[in-house]
């Protein structure tokens, strides 16, 4: 169907570097769809490059420049202004239906059965499933309804102050009106989701689809020692699963890195990954010792804040130990 695309956005270069795996990783799995890439001014040549290498269409918004609608929006909610250049995805009219993907998802399967549903469908947000997550959506591109987005952008806002707040305010009837319009959350699994119903991921966790690496940290906040293939990162914020995240980095290390460093040539880039051991060691012996010098009640704290130690003392297989001693 060549009217209809995957669309991502990225407004950096560590962005786009999320896109060029999720474009990758949607081509592994033998998707037939168009990919599009919508990108701020701000992305590098190098990294433009490898992202037309691997999308079919590669397209620079922005906002302050636009001269549209989108412009005198933005002088009225300069706040929205990331939010208005996501919503130029439906201006995308030479598609008749699109699949909007965040930059930080992965795809572990095809997914092209999305463009069976209709617009606005999307997955459940972990955080309050009444409202939908806008990490992965369907939608039908359409300048009435971009110019009805603008509107709404500007006299209301957001609610959270993103993308999210806007599209569920816009579609406000998604959690109540149409039940095929709720995509099943394997289609947009919140890694920071796993943690706070394990026994419903160790039972449907193997059918997920999409990963949604949520939160401050990003897979390319952290580093990968590519001898050891194991993912070195922060030990307080890893928000993930270490096999998604693992995931991750050996399709980013194997597939984007070679054509980054095509582009870069001599020029220095960081592309994140170490090929020694030491990092991987040292982050081992971390782990160690904070398990050794966070007290029951400062970790008790922790998890209350959502700052729970995922890579260390509170990884997955730590707790999937603990739930299944207390099950037996």
């Amino acid at each position: 169907m060549a009217d209809q695309a995957f669309v991502t956005l990225a407004t950096n270069d560590n962005y786009a570097k999320g896109a060029m795996v999720l474009g990758k990783s949607l081509r592994n799995h033998n998707t037939s769809k168009k990919l599009v890439a919508l990108i701020g001014p701000q992305v590098s040549e190098p990294c433009q490059s490898v992202l037309k290498s691997i999308f079919d269409e590669v397209r620079v918004v922005d906002v302050l420049d636009s001269g549209d609608t989108a412009h005198l929006s933005m002088m009225k909610r300069p706040d929205l202004g990331v939010t208005f250049t996501k919503l130029h995805c439906w201006t995308l009219t030479h598609y008749s239906k699109c699949v909007f993907m965040d930059a930080d998802t992965l795809v572990l399967s095809n997914i092209d059965e999305l463009f069976d549903r209709e617009e606005l469908s999307a997955a459940p947000d972990p955080g309050w499933p009444d409202c939908f997550n806008s990490g992965v959506f369907v939608f039908r591109p359409s300048v009435e309804t971009y110019g009805k987005l603008l509107q709404y952008c500007t006299e209301h806002g957001s609610f959270d102050g993103g993308d999210q707040g806007v599209l569920n305010g816009f579609f406000g009837d998604w959690a109540t009106a149409d039940i095929s319009k709720h995509l099943p959350f394997i289609y947009n699994l919140s890694s920071i989701a796993i943690y706070t119903y394990l026994p419903a991921f160790k039972q449907y966790g193997g059918n997920a689809k999409v990963v949604h690496f949520l939160g401050k940290t990003k897979p390319w906040s952290c580093t990968f020692d590519a001898k050891s293939k194991q993912v070195v990162g922060s030990v307080h914020e890893a928000t993930t699963h270490p096999s998604f995240l693992k995931d991750w980095w050996i399709l980013y290390s194997s597939t984007v890195v070679p054509m980054l460093q095509e582009q870069y040539g001599d020029k220095p880039f960081h592309s994140g990954v170490v090929e020694h051991e030491e990092s991987s060691s040292s982050h081992s012996h971390a782990v160690q010792s904070q398990q050794f010098q966070v007290s029951s009640e400062e970790r008790k704290q922790k998890w209350e804040q959502g700052q729970a130690d995922y890579m260390g003392m509170d990884s997955f297989d730590n707790i999937k130990r603990k739930l299944d001693n207390f099950l037996k």
